[in-house]
């Protein structure tokens, strides 16, 4: 059994997620390989294994229960978080994880291909890029956890958006500024996020059209 089995284990838990064994050696697995790759390419700041636990998968996996259904974009999805968390919790979901970080994406593709795994695909793309996003078509839900602003976000996430589509970003305060800017545009649904272990506050906004 892998050391960090049952701390992830009672930290899904905790999060009201039933996650199985299968699915919890998977976010182990991809843990692993992000440690290790870490060590050449420098995906991610946090080094220690038991702190990436904590801030990103339980992070990540903190969104689960309130992220709507649908085809999934990730922009700068970094090492992969949020999105390669939910492609493997959530294997019936078809996910696009999107970087300009070459290192970055040649670490997702290889975890995919180990994995044959069959829900996901990383792009390395600027997010702006006309061809791709023409390519790539519209998603039903668009996430990140990178853009300091909200309104940046808002801004990338536009062409990639159907009329039904939401935006679900990541914050740790609730940028009030932000959402009243946007709130012509966009209603804005607040979810506070209780991450087990983190002792900050981190929320979920999920935007939609008016």
């Amino acid at each position: 059994m892998h050391p960090f089995f049952k701390e992830l284990q009672q930290g899904s838990n905790t999060l009201g997620l039933s996650l199985s064994d299968d699915t919890l050696d998977l976010l182990l697995k991809y843990q692993d390989a992000l440690v290790l790759w870490n060590k050449a390419y420098n995906l991610t700041a946090i080094r220690d294994p038991k702190e990436m636990l904590v801030k990103h998968l339980l992070d990540s996996l903190s969104i689960l229960n309130d992220l709507p259904q649908g085809r999934l974009l990730d922009i700068g999805t970094g090492g992969g978080m949020p999105g390669m968390i939910i492609a493997l919790c959530q294997p019936e979901r078809q996910c696009v994880l999107l970087d300009s970080n070459g290192k970055k994406i040649r670490f997702l593709k290889q975890f995919i291909a180990d994995l044959k795994l069959k829900n996901v695909i990383a792009v390395q793309t600027r997010v702006e890029n006309q061809d791709m996003i023409e390519e790539l078509g519209q998603f039903d839900v668009i996430t990140s956890r990178a853009f300091a602003s909200l309104t940046d976000f808002v801004d990338a996430s536009k062409p990639y958006m159907h009329s039904e589509s939401i935006i679900a970003s990541m914050k740790g305060l609730i940028p009030q500024d932000e959402v009243e800017q946007i709130k012509a545009q966009f209603s804005c649904d607040i979810i506070e996020l209780k991450v087990p272990r983190l002792d900050e506050q981190r929320h979920l906004l999920l935007l939609k059209q008016i």
